[in-house]
C-alpha cells in the first residue's frame, strides 16, 4: 500500500510539474508569445514604407510595440559598436552589415538581403536644363547635393558613380554633404541645392522634385539593404519574427508601393 501512495505521490509531482511547463510555455508573457518592445535602427530611406507596415505588424502580433530609430546607416551602425540599445538593424549598404557581422555583433543566421533600390539624379520641380550625370558638370550647377560618402550609402554610391563617369574632379567643389539621404532630398527642395542624388524611393515620396535620370546599374555597387537581427537584442524572439514579416508578401507589397524592390 505503500508503494502505492509514493508512486501516486511521484506520479502528482510529475503531472504539476509538466503543467507548470506547458503554462510557461504558452503562457502570452513568454518569449514564444512575443511580446514587449522591439526597436529597429533603419536606414532613413526606408521611413514611410516602415511607419506603414507598422500597423501591419500590429495586426498580426498586437503584443509586441515597433519602435523605429532612423539614420544614415553608417551612423546607426557606429551606435550599435558603441553599445546604443537595437534589436533590428536594416542598412542601405552591405558594407555597414559586415562591419557588424565582422565583430560579432549581429546573428548571423537572421542576415538576409531584403530589397534593392535605384540610384537617380534629381533637381527642384521647375528647374531646367539638366537630364543626366554628365551635365552637373556645366557652369550653370553651383550647388550639387550628396551624402556624406564616408556614412551615408547614397553618398558612397554617388561617388562611385562620378568616378566610373569622369567626373570626380570636375564637380567636387560643388558637392554639398546631407548627413542621410532625407537631408540630401530636402536640400533640393528647399532650392539650396540645383541638383541632388538620392534613391529612387526618395524621389517618389516628393512632389518638390523631378527625377531626370537614372544612374547606370553598372556605374555603382548594387544598392542592398541587408536585415538581422543584433546580437545584443533583449527580445530576439520578436526581432527575428518582425525580420521574417519585413520578407514576407505583405509586407513585400508596401516595400513595392513606394518603390523598392525584393531582393
Amino acid at each position: 500500500m505503500k508503494k502505492r501512495q509514493i508512486l501516486a505521490f511521484i506520479g502528482a509531482i510529475v503531472a504539476t510539474c509538466l503543467l507548470v511547463t506547458g503554462l510557461q510555455v504558452f503562457s502570452p508573457n513568454s518569449v514564444g508569445a512575443q511580446s514587449g518592445t522591439i526597436l529597429v535602427s533603419a536606414a532613413a530611406s526606408l521611413k514611410e514604407a516602415l511607419e506603414e507596415l507598422k500597423p501591419l505588424y500590429k495586426q498580426t502580433k498586437p503584443n509586441v510595440n515597433v519602435i523605429y530609430n532612423f539614420g544614415s546607416s553608417g551612423a546607426l551602425q557606429q551606435q550599435i559598436e558603441n553599445g546604443a540599445p537595437a534589436d533590428v538593424f536594416i542598412s542601405a549598404a552591405k558594407k555597414q552589415m559586415d562591419a557588424l557581422q565582422s565583430k560579432g555583433l549581429i546573428l548571423n543566421d537572421t542576415r538576409r538581403n531584403l530589397l534593392t533600390n535605384k540610384l537617380v539624379l534629381i533637381v527642384p520641380k521647375n528647374y531646367s536644363g539638366i537630364t543626366s550625370f554628365r551635365h552637373l558638370t556645366n557652369s550653370k550647377v553651383r550647388k550639387i547635393a550628396v551624402g556624406e560618402p564616408r556614412s551615408v550609402p547614397a553618398g558612397q554610391y554617388a561617388e562611385e558613380v562620378f568616378r566610373n563617369l569622369g567626373i570626380s574632379q570636375q564637380v567636387k567643389s560643388k558637392l554639398v554633404l546631407g548627413n542621410n539621404v532625407r537631408q540630401v532630398l530636402s536640400f533640393v527642395e528647399s532650392g539650396n541645392a540645383d541638383a541632388g542624388i538620392v534613391y529612387a524611393t526618395d524621389a517618389k515620396i516628393s512632389s518638390l522634385v523631378k527625377q531626370v535620370a537614372t544612374a547606370p546599374a553598372n556605374s555603382h555597387s548594387p544598392i542592398i539593404y541587408p536585415v538581422a537581427v543584433l546580437k545584443s537584442s533583449k527580445n530576439a524572439a520578436a526581432a527575428r519574427d518582425y525580420v521574417q514579416f519585413l520578407s514576407a508578401n505583405r509586407a513585400g507589397a508596401v516595400f513595392q508601393k513606394y518603390g523598392f524592390g525584393r531582393s
